[in-house]
């Protein structure tokens, strides 16, 4: 008799508890290891973005030091948020849950997936099939999903805002929005999206960046309007590629805009700026730097899936550009990293 195999475990790097610390008054994402490390490599520009008397300094150490230990918590708060959720919240569109279905996915992305997968596909094929934005930055458009789709969707985010259900704010940018894996989202809508279609065309755009070895991925909705959220600075993702399809609702403002693979935000100059159109997705490298740009008027609801291959960041970690120190993670797939030996293949290393 077969045995099942056991479920495959996902890691995180050490260095999600030090790196990237994002410091929403200052703009800044910083490295903390302690009140001396910080003011030897950060206190220069601190200063010149209003950090300059000694209590400015401390209440930032405080909020560090704060956001160290929230994300020494957030595997299991995640976890009892998810068990809470899936034991006690209803659903507006029960329908959702129910596995993904290709009448939700637009013509245009069946097509170009379908293409993908075939014999003897090509990139100069699949290129025919989307639009490209920036063929120099590898950044390229096209439908992903039915206008209906998109309004089941949003109601039901809708839905769980208004809900008493706890909320696990998306990532340290943005707090508003949802986190698809402990809505209960990610096995019925983000992993068959992953496996089924955007596999074959991320193997095709980004043989590089481990478009072919994608195993896991992070997926969460971010929400944008006035008195809440309105812009995202300059970034870059945790995930070898990113799509971000706008759902929603009706907005002015809040172009996506990019610079270089893995440029200094500082010498960010003349970005290249993308509207969202609703339904539509944006594939990037997760290692552009981009940003939105302030929202004028309603509310904007993104789906953002960072994309991830573990026989890329198994060699180098996106964040701390070192060889991962691997931490078992029992929530999901974790950041991407296993313990398993790197795959064999030519990708795009981090510089």
């Amino acid at each position: 008799m077969a045995t099942a195999r056991a479920p495959r475990r996902f890691c995180r790097c050490a260095c999600f508890c030090t790196e990237n610390l994002y410091v929403a008054r200052y703009r800044l994402h910083v490295r903390f290891q302690g009140e001396q490390q910080l003011l030897r490599d950060y206190g220069r520009i601190l200063r010149s973005r209003g950090c300059v008397s000694p209590k400015d300094f401390q209440e930032l150490l405080g909020e560090l030091e704060q956001e160290v230990e929230r994300r020494q918590r957030l595997g299991q708060e995640s976890a009892a948020r998810k068990a809470l959720i899936s034991s006690s919240y209803h659903p507006a569109r029960p329908d959702l849950y129910n596995t993904l279905q290709d009448e939700a996915l637009a013509p245009e992305f069946l097509a170009a997936a379908e293409y993908s997968a075939s014999p003897g596909a090509d990139l100069e094929g699949l290129l025919q099939r989307l639009e490209m934005v920036s063929g120099e930055k590898r950044i390229y458009r096209l439908p992903v999903f039915t206008a209906p789709f998109c309004r089941a969707l949003l109601e039901e985010l809708e839905h769980f805002e208004q809900s008493d259900m706890p909320k696990g704010r998306p990532n340290t940018m943005n707090n508003y929005g949802v986190l698809l894996h402990e809505l209960g989202l990610d096995e019925p809508l983000v992993t068959p999206l992953r496996e089924r279609f955007l596999q074959p065309l991320m193997a095709l755009l980004y043989p590089d960046c481990g478009g072919g070895w994608l195993d896991s991925h992070r997926a969460f909705v971010v929400k944008y309007a006035l008195g809440q959220d309105r812009e995202l600075g300059c970034h870059y993702d945790n995930a070898e590629l990113t799509l971000n399809v706008a759902l929603g609702k009706t907005f002015t403002g809040g172009a996506l805009y990019f610079g270089g693979l893995f440029q200094a935000p500082s010498a960010l100059a003349r970005p290249l700026e993308v509207e969202h159109v609703v339904g539509q997705g944006i594939l990037h490298r997760g290692g552009q730097l981009h940003g939105a740009r302030p929202l004028g008027t309603g509310e904007r609801w993104n789906l953002v899936i960072w994309l991830r291959a573990s026989a890329v960041r198994n060699r180098l970690c996106p964040m701390c550009c070192r060889k991962p120190d691997l931490v078992d993670d029992d929530e999901g797939f974790g950041d991407g990293f296993t313990r398993e030996e790197p795959t064999a293949v030519d990708v795009c290393m981090l510089t």
